[in-house]
């Protein structure tokens, strides 16, 4: 087996990976400086955290479009996801959960794993949608109590400013339910008593959330004076560069999401967006009106762009793949080590993918 420069936790290693049964057994080699040769790059698998679609196919069509999704992002190097519902009405949204969770048991051949759900509403601030549709309603601890009946939810979204929400954040923290800031109105007060109440992370950072202002600091304000976990979407598009900046030299545990829509990995054209159409054109997806609604970002692409922006290598991966595995508590997955996940992907010196494992499988993405 030919060498690579191995990224595990310790730093970088030129040698070779050894995996039995899914799982690391041991990494090879000795300590390296990959500017040193010119070997191909082999990190932990990206894990994205916010993914509502791809190739054509939409979280809240339902179980025939969850192996759709699961092909089309392992294709760029996501080894694992949450998959992300859309504010919709509770009917509609209780079938996808069942369904998700019966998918969530097995994970078919040369899939991304599904790791649970991010319920991305509707317990937002109906003012500040985005491009989710107008469902948006209370938290009533009954409705979520059916939710986590059905499926595996991770983690959600909710706008702490509505009353009654301050109550579920603290319940739903306390049974391990990671609660994120977003789509909200509220501000840097009720944000920092969110986090003192056990919120953990703030979704799509600087995105749908009241913004910085010096004299009223909002949500973004308190994501950067006090969050140790944030989202954000690098796709150039969503959040300029230079804020970009601002969070990683912010927030420690900045992590990296897609909040990838049906149109990742299609050509231009009109896509389902839950309830929404949305178009993709410009290297981005929008309403109607021009409302940004999701992206068509992919993970492999994430990294580039990080890169592009300044970091380095090591970091960037990181935020791809270990932070959105520790937020989760989830010491398997994220790094390259004996006991862990052999998910992996391998890059050229371009950064460009030309493998990708999950579990140990070899994913044969070329031909897909």
């Amino acid at each position: 087996m030919s060498e690579d420069n191995i990224l595990t936790p310790h730093g970088w290693i030129r040698g070779r990976l050894v995996h039995h049964e899914g799982k690391v057994s041991a990494v090879e080699g000795v300590l390296c400086d990959p500017a040193d040769n010119d070997l191909p790059y082999l990190l932990p698998g990206f894990i994205d955290l916010h993914v509502h679609g791809g190739g054509g196919k939409d979280i809240m069509e339902g179980r025939s479009a969850f192996e759709t999704i699961t092909r089309t992002h392992v294709r760029f190097g996501t080894t694992s996801l949450l998959a992300t519902t859309m504010t919709a009405p509770v009917e509609e949204i209780s079938r996808v959960l069942g369904e998700l969770g019966q998918f969530c048991e097995n994970r078919p051949a040369g899939s991304a794993r599904v790791l649970g759900v991010h319920l991305e509403g509707p317990y937002i601030n109906p003012g500040k949608l985005g491009a989710q549709p107008n469902f948006a309603h209370t938290a009533l601890m009954a409705e979520v109590e059916e939710y986590l009946r059905l499926a595996p939810i991770r983690v959600i979204t909710i706008a702490p400013e509505i009353a009654g929400h301050d109550g579920l954040i603290r319940a739903l923290s306390q049974r391990g339910v990671r609660m994120q800031i977003g789509h909200t109105l509220g501000s840097y007060e009720e944000g920092v008593a969110a986090l003192a109440a056990g919120a953990t992370s703030f979704t799509h950072l600087y995105n749908a959330m009241s913004p910085l202002h010096h004299r009223e600091p909002g949500i973004v304000g308190a994501a950067l004076a006090h969050a140790t976990y944030a989202e954000l979407i690098p796709d150039l598009l969503h959040v300029h560069p230079g804020a970009m900046r601002v969070a990683l030299r912010s927030i420690p545990c900045l992590y990296c999401v897609t909040d990838s829509t049906a149109a990742a990995g299609m050509p231009d054209g009109e896509y389902k967006l839950g309830s929404h159409t949305v178009t993709k054109c410009l290297g981005g997806v929008r309403l109607a009106d021009g409302t940004l609604a999701g992206s068509t970002l992919t993970m492999d692409q994430a990294l580039r762009n990080l890169v592009k922006i300044g970091l380095p290598i090591n970091e960037a991966s990181q935020r791809l793949s270990q932070f959105p595995a520790d937020y989760l508590g989830l010491e398997q997955r994220g790094r390259l080590q004996p006991g862990s996940f052999a998910d992996c992907v391998r890059l050229d010196r371009s950064l460009h993918l030309t493998d990708v494992m999950v579990e140990g499988e070899t994913i044969d993405f070329k031909n897909a």
